[in-house]
C-alpha cells in the first residue's frame, strides 16, 4: 500500500513543478509579445518616458485591474478601453444577465474590439526616441518650415485652433486645418497635435529638439515634448475644404467709448469688408466692425455683447451718415475667439466626483465643449472615444476615476454606477430628438446622418422599441439614487446659453468671468455639427412609436415634479 502512495506523491510533485514551469513560460512569452507589439522604447535621455508612460492610460488601467466589467454593458464603450477583455475572460464565461436590448449590443462591441485590437497596440507606443538624425521638415508640404520653438510656457502662442490625430497626423493635414480658418502658422507637437495661430512663439530652439515624426507621415518633423515644428501656411492643398468665409452678424449701435471697447482699428479710404476682416483675422480678433471708412477689431464684451441688433437699414446709409449716426456693421471673422480656448487638467485631484450624465444623443458632447471652454478645465469620460480625443477632448484618454477632470461624461444608470459619484449634472433632452440623434450617430458617426435605407429598414423600429425605455429609466434612476443633482434641459441650454451655463459652472464650484462666458457663446457650436444631407423624412415616428414615447414622457415629467424639479419643457408635451 505504501508503494502506490509513494508513486502518487511523486507524480503530484512532478505535475506541480511542470505546471509552475509552464505558467512561467506562458507569462514570459506573453510579456515579450506585448513588448514587441507595442514597440516600447527604452529610455535614452532625460526626456524619454518610462515604459509604463509609453502605454495609454486605458492599457495601464487594464493591466492593474482598474477597468471593471460594467464597461462591457454600455453601447458607447470604446474598443480601446475594452481592449483585451475577450482575451482575459474565460471562453466558457457566461455573459452577465441583462435586458435583451443590452445583450444584443454586446455583440457589436465584441466585433469593434476585434477590429481595433491590431490598431490599438500600434498607438500604445510612446514618442519616438531621438535617433542619430532628427526628422526633416516635410518635403511635400506647400508651406514653409519656420523652425522649432519652445511651447512649455503657461499660455500657448498658437491657440487659434487645436486638434489631435493619434494615427494619421501629417503636416499637410495640420496646414489645411489652419489655412481653412485663415491662420498663417501651423504648429505640430508630439507627432499628433496641431495648433494654429497668427503670431510666432517667442522662443526658438535647435531643430534637433523637434525629434518626433508625424504619426501619419514618417520622416517629417512634428515637434517633440513641449516643442513645436512651425510651418507658414501658403495655401490650401488640392481637394481640401474651402477657406471659411466672413459671416455677417447684423447692425448694432456703437458703444459709448469706442476706443475702450475696440482694442484695434484701421482707417483707410474705400474700406471694404474683405479688407477689414482680413486685418482683424491677422490680429486674431473674432469680430470685424465697419463704420464708414473705419474698421475696428474686437471681442464680444458686456459693453458690446451682440444681443441687441437694430434695423439693418440704419447701417445702409452713406459712410459719413453711418459714422455720425453711431451704427456699425458687425462681421464674424474665420478665426476663433481665443480668450477661452486654453484648457488644462485640474492642478490637484478633485474632492468632489461630478458626473455629466445624459441619455445618448442628448447633447453630452456639446455640453462638455461648453463646460471646458467656460471653466478652462478638461472633462473626462467613463468611456474612450478616439474621435472625440482627436477633436481636442484631451480628457478622453485620462482614466475616468483620476479626478483630474472637472466632471465625467457617463450614460450609465443603475444604483451602483450612480452612487459612485458625489454629484451630477443631469442633462435631459426631448426623447424624440435624442432618439434621432443617437440613431444618426450609431449609423453615421458623430458628424453624419443615417442613410434613407437605415430609416426604412427594420433597424429603426427595433432601435426605438429598445432605446425609448432607456431614456425614461436613465432619468428615473438618477432622480432616485443621485446624491446631489442639477437638472439641465438641453433645449433651455440652447435657448438661454449664458444664464444656464453660468448655473452649471456655479454647480461645479468654479468662478468664471463674464468675458469668458461671452467667449464661449461666440464659440458655442464647437467641432461637432452634423454635415451632409438630413434624412428625407423629418418625422420618422409611427403612431405606435409616439404612443410608446409619450407614455415615457408622462412618467418622467411626473417623477421630476415629485422630486421638486420643474417638469419637462413645453415642447416635450406628447404630440
Amino acid at each position: 500500500m505504501a508503494k502506490p502512495f509513494f508513486r502518487l506523491q511523486k507524480f503530484l510533485r512532478r505535475t506541480q513543478f511542470l505546471l509552475f514551469f509552464l505558467t512561467a513560460a506562458y507569462l514570459m512569452t506573453g510579456s515579450l509579445l506585448l513588448l514587441q507589439r507595442a514597440r516600447v522604447a527604452l529610455p535614452q535621455g532625460p526626456r524619454a518616458p518610462s515604459s509604463l508612460q509609453t502605454l495609454p492610460v486605458a492599457a495601464v488601467a487594464l493591466g492593474v485591474g482598474l477597468l471593471d466589467s460594467r464597461a462591457l454593458q454600455d453601447p458607447h464603450v470604446s474598443p480601446e478601453l475594452l481592449l483585451g477583455v475577450d482575451v482575459l475572460q474565460s471562453p466558457l464565461a457566461r455573459p452577465r444577465p441583462g435586458p435583451r436590448w443590452l445583450r444584443s449590443r454586446n455583440s457589436e462591441l465584441r466585433q469593434l474590439r476585434r477590429r481595433w485590437f491590431h490598431h490599438f497596440m500600434s498607438d500604445a507606443q510612446g514618442p519616438p526616441a531621438p535617433g542619430p538624425e532628427a526628422p526633416r521638415p516635410a518635403s511635400r508640404s506647400q508651406g514653409t518650415y519656420i523652425g522649432c520653438f519652445s511651447d512649455d510656457g503657461q499660455e500657448r502662442t498658437l491657440k487659434g485652433a487645436v486638434f489631435y490625430d493619434l494615427r494619421k497626423m501629417t503636416v499637410a493635414h495640420c496646414q489645411d486645418a489652419c489655412a481653412e480658418r485663415s491662420y498663417i502658422y501651423a504648429g505640430l507637437e508630439a507627432g499628433a497635435e496641431c495648433y494654429c495661430g497668427n503670431r510666432l512663439p517667442a522662443m526658438s530652439v535647435g531643430l534637433e529638439e523637434c525629434n518626433h515624426e508625424c504619426k501619419g507621415e514618417k520622416g517629417s518633423a512634428c515637434g517633440g515634448v513641449d516643442r513645436l515644428s512651425v510651418y507658414r501656411v501658403e495655401e490650401l492643398q488640392p481637394g481640401s475644404r474651402k477657406r471659411r468665409t466672413v459671416m455677417y452678424r447684423g447692425c448694432f449701435r456703437l458703444p459709448e467709448n469706442v476706443t475702450h471697447a475696440f482694442p484695434d482699428s484701421l482707417i483707410e479710404a474705400n474700406m471694404t469688408v474683405d479688407t477689414c476682416a482680413g486685418f482683424c483675422s491677422q490680429k486674431e480678433f473674432p469680430l470685424a466692425i465697419l463704420r464708414g471708412w473705419e474698421c475696428y477689431c474686437a471681442y464680444p464684451t458686456p459693453q458690446f455683447d451682440l444681443r441687441d441688433s437694430v434695423d439693418g437699414s440704419l447701417c445702409s446709409q452713406e459712410p459719413e451718415a453711418q459714422r455720425l449716426g453711431g451704427y456699425c456693421k458687425v462681421y464674424q471673422t474665420p478665426v476663433q475667439d481665443t480668450r477661452c480656448t486654453d484648457r488644462k487638467f485640474l492642478p490637484t485631484k478633485s474632492k468632489v466626483f461630478v458626473a455629466l450624465s445624459s441619455f445618448p444623443g442628448a447633447g453630452n458632447t456639446w455640453a462638455r465643449h461648453l463646460i471646458e471652454h467656460a471653466t478652462g478645465f478638461y472633462t473626462g469620460s467613463y468611456y474612450f472615444d478616439g474621435t472625440l480625443y482627436n477633436k481636442g477632448f484631451k480628457g478622453e484618454k485620462d482614466h475616468w476615476r483620476s479626478r483630474r477632470t472637472i466632471c465625467v461624461k457617463t450614460h450609465e444608470s443603475g444604483r451602483r454606477e450612480i452612487e459612485m459619484f458625489d454629484s451630477a449634472i443631469l442633462l435631459i433632452r426631448n426623447p424624440y430628438r435624442s432618439l434621432v440623434a443617437e440613431f444618426n450617430r450609431k449609423c453615421a458617426g458623430h458628424l453624419g446622418y443615417a442613410a434613407d435605407r437605415n430609416w426604412k429598414s427594420k433597424e429603426w423600429p427595433d432601435f426605438v422599441n429598445n432605446y425609448a425605455s432607456w431614456w425614461s429609466s436613465h432619468v428615473l434612476d438618477w432622480l432616485k439614487y443621485g446624491k446631489r443633482l442639477l437638472v439641465v434641459h438641453y433645449e433651455e441650454l440652447r435657448r438661454s446659453l449664458v444664464p444656464t451655463l453660468r448655473e452649471m459652472v456655479a454647480f461645479l464650484n468654479v468662478s468664471v468671468s463674464e468675458e469668458r462666458l461671452l467667449c464661449v457663446e461666440n464659440n458655442k457650436e464647437g467641432s461637432f455639427r452634423r454635415r451632409g444631407r438630413r434624412p428625407y423624412d423629418p418625422e420618422p415616428f409611427t403612431p405606435e412609436m409616439k404612443d410608446l414615447i409619450n407614455g415615457y414622457i408622462r412618467t418622467v415629467d411626473k417623477a421630476l415634479r415629485e422630486h421638486n424639479w420643474a417638469g419637462l419643457p413645453q415642447e416635450y408635451v406628447p404630440r
